[in-house]
């Protein structure tokens, strides 16, 4: 029986020849503020696959905390690393393809060509629907001890014929709570807590609610500057104890937010 190229193959002395060989790149993410490198790569079989490489110390770093995460955490709407492979002194982990578009857009994010421009003018349903989605994986974070860091729109891969989202490049979440040893946290400040800017914070479970707040505030409004909100004003309102700065007057765990959050009124359209 012949062996997966990818899923079963432990170690290689250098990786894009090796995926030339054994399928074809269709993308390649080379541009990447983490250290790492991704490809798209379509086996002689027709399967597709999303590999990932750690390229300098920083991105090992970033992909060790991701498998390690990744091996406590499941979930649908998650994409998971498989299996991971030795690349000289580095790593690469293998994933599976999943289609849909990211919703961040460094620059123009109101043209209407934008994924993000776009997934904001879907009806208010679609839209509430996906965040659900995003909400019941971080119930999953919340359950296996773990806390998010640098979650944004970037990390959301929305199909829109499927109305589906998937959670990708979570590397930097990690098992909370802990203690912030450095100046900041990586991270948009759209979506950041407060104390996630603070050397020795406290970053818990009320930070991931927090992030939380951000990302519904931000995915239920027209635009970024928040003057178009399309929810309720009672979801308003529990996102505005989410995203309070004292993170004692937030929500004390993510599932008490969820339970706030499903039970406010939704908007009639």
């Amino acid at each position: 029986m012949t062996s997966h190229p990818l899923l079963e193959k432990t170690e290689l002395s250098a990786l894009e020849p090796y995926l030339d060989r054994v399928g074809k790149v269709f993308t390649a993410f080379r541009e990447q503020d983490s250290g790492c490198v991704s490809y798209g790569v379509r086996l002689e079989d027709g399967e597709r696959w999303f590999v990932k490489a750690a390229v300098t110390e920083t991105g090992r770093r970033s992909l060790d905390r991701g498998w390690a995460f990744h091996r406590a955490v499941r979930h649908p709407a998650i994409v998971p690393q498989l299996h991971r492979i030795t690349v000289g002194d580095r790593c690469a982990v293998v994933m599976p393809w999943h289609e849909g578009e990211v919703l961040y857009a460094r620059r123009n994010r109101s043209s209407p060509d934008r994924a993000i421009a776009r997934f904001r003018a879907l009806p208010v349903t679609r839209v509430l629907h996906a965040f659900e989605q995003v909400l019941s994986a971080h119930l999953a974070v919340e359950d296996a001890g773990q806390v998010a860091v640098d979650f944004y729109d970037g990390a959301l891969l929305y199909d829109f014929a499927r109305d589906t989202v998937r959670l990708i490049d979570l590397d930097e979440y990690r098992p909370g709570p802990f203690v912030l040893a450095d100046d900041r946290l990586p991270g948009s400040r759209r979506f950041m807590a407060p104390e996630e800017s603070v050397r020795g914070a406290l970053i818990d479970t009320r930070t991931t609610v927090f992030t939380l707040g951000r990302a519904a505030r931000l995915l239920l409004d027209s635009g970024d500057d928040e003057r178009a909100w399309r929810g309720s004003p009672a979801q308003l309102a529990v996102l505005a104890r989410a995203t309070r700065r004292d993170p004692a007057e937030r929500f004390a765990t993510v599932h008490r937010f969820a339970a706030e959050w499903r039970t406010a009124p939704h908007p009639v359209s």
